[in-house]
């Protein structure tokens, strides 16, 4: 069995041109960028709102805080999903302070005003006294265009935003084959950080620093140039193809000893001998395809039968602009997302969630943080620094966040010099000032 060879760099039809412009420190410490940014890029986007497993009844809702805006989805009788501002139409007191929940009735705590779950205002104190007559039947909290793609609920505050399956494009066809519907959040993890929502996006719209930040990926992703494709979307999202369950290509003798760890036990768990490909390590990745094919039915794993030789081993991270990327492999999807700060645009809340497939049978599984019970988890929230781990590569991608943040602020710091490899930064800052300037 053989795998389609990648193509190397950026992929034909893939690579758009850029303009070139400077990438200069304010935009990651300026107030005023921030401002521009909430007027004129947050509104603009769909948002991840939450996960539709959430909702199983009618009245169960999910809620998602960004930045000083605050958004309710909520499960209908007829099984759709709305979505409305979190405020009060009596006085503007917000309504739902818990990230999910469910009732009959939506209760603003300041005067009992009750709403149903299409929005609909059902009962308010003294409703005869109300200026213009009771509004009981006719008020209706402001609704959120939503949307769902896959196990995924999400909305947008702009309603002339394309239609969420025309702005994801083309993700949804090409992570099809993964068939991620009931897939299961395993770990939920969220922290607030001290640097700038961007500064994490530009490290994920790039893989040049695997080899210093990550260097133990080495022996099982190949980080290798020449190995990689990159491709950049037309509706500003991006993609990177790595090659999985290969050691990289940066250090030829990993091909020629020993089969290094934790290559050996992903070959193990496979029923492949790692002794028998001392010298040719490079085989393992299309022997373990061979396995997969094999074994996937009787472990659980029925998706693979639909999957691509390179969908079973390789590693596919995109980057949904602005601001959530997706790491695929055929047994787990990471999904990494940085949000601004409510006030400082020197920090941002950075989330980690890990979905898997059901498996029948499955009571424990491994995640970024260690073993876990197979079940949807609970939100775990921290702040970066205080020991609570959030993934040990995530963890190493926040620390370097925290230093280039300084520097950053640093008069010496006059612009970025990007490697070509670089170039899916400099298309999203680009991308980033048209929609914060009103350019698009």
């Amino acid at each position: 069995m053989t795998i389609e060879p990648l193509l190397s760099r950026y992929s034909e039809g893939y690579d758009p041109p850029v303009r070139g412009d400077p990438i200069t420190g304010d935009r990651y410490w300026s107030a005023d960028y921030m401002a521009l940014e909430n007027r004129n890029l947050w509104p603009r986007i769909w948002h991840l709102g939450g996960m539709i497993a959430e909702l199983e009844e009618e009245g169960d809702f999910v809620c998602h805080d960004f930045g000083k805006e605050s958004v309710i989805m909520v499960r209908q009788a007829d099984g759709g999903i709305k979505a409305f501002y979190n405020s009060c139409r009596h006085r503007g007191n917000r309504l739902v302070f818990t990230e999910v929940g469910g009732a009959d009735r939506i209760t603003c705590s300041y005067h009992g005003w009750q709403y149903s779950a299409d929005g609909v205002l059902r009962h308010a104190q003294d409703a005869d006294d109300i200026v213009g007559g009771n509004p009981c039947g006719k008020l209706k909290l402001v609704e959120v265009r939503c949307e769902t793609w896959g196990p995924f609920i999400f909305y947008t505050m702009d309603p002339t935003t394309k239609p969420l399956l025309d702005w994801l494009a083309p993700i949804p066809e090409r992570l099809a084959n993964y068939d991620m519907r009931d897939w299961v959040r395993v770990m939920h993890l969220s922290a607030e950080c001290r640097f700038n929502w961007k500064i994490i996006r530009d490290n994920f719209n790039e893989s040049y620093h695997l080899p210093t930040i990550h260097p133990e990926l080495s022996t099982f992703i190949n980080d290798g140039l020449p190995d990689t494709v990159f491709e950049m979307y037309e509706g500003g999202h991006n993609g990177m193809w790595m090659k999985g369950h290969q050691a990289t290509g940066r250090e030829p003798a990993f091909d020629e000893g020993d089969v290094p760890t934790p290559l050996d036990m992903i070959a193990r768990a496979w029923g492949l001998d790692p002794a028998k490909y001392k010298g040719r390590t490079n085989q393992i990745r299309t022997d373990i395809v061979a396995a997969k094919r094999r074994l996937g039915p009787e472990r659980g794993y029925h998706h693979y039968a639909q999957m691509s030789d390179q969908e079973l081993v390789d590693y596919y991270h995109v980057t949904l602009f602005p601001n959530l990327t997706l790491t695929m492999a055929p047994e787990a999807c990471q999904m990494l997302r940085t949000e601004p700060h409510p006030t400082d645009p020197e920090r941002c809340v950075f989330q980690h969630w890990y979905l898997m497939p059901k498996i029948a049978g499955m009571a424990e599984v491994e995640t970024p943080i260690g073993t876990l019970p197979f079940k949807w988890a609970e939100h775990v929230r921290s702040v970066h620094g205080d020991g609570v781990s959030l993934g040990a590569v995530a963890d190493q991608d926040l620390s370097i966040g925290t230093s280039q943040q300084l520097g950053l602020n640093s008069r010496g710091f006059v612009g970025c010099t990007l490697a070509h490899q670089e170039k899916r930064i400099q298309r999203f800052h680009e991308l980033l000032d048209d929609h914060v300037y009103a350019r698009v």
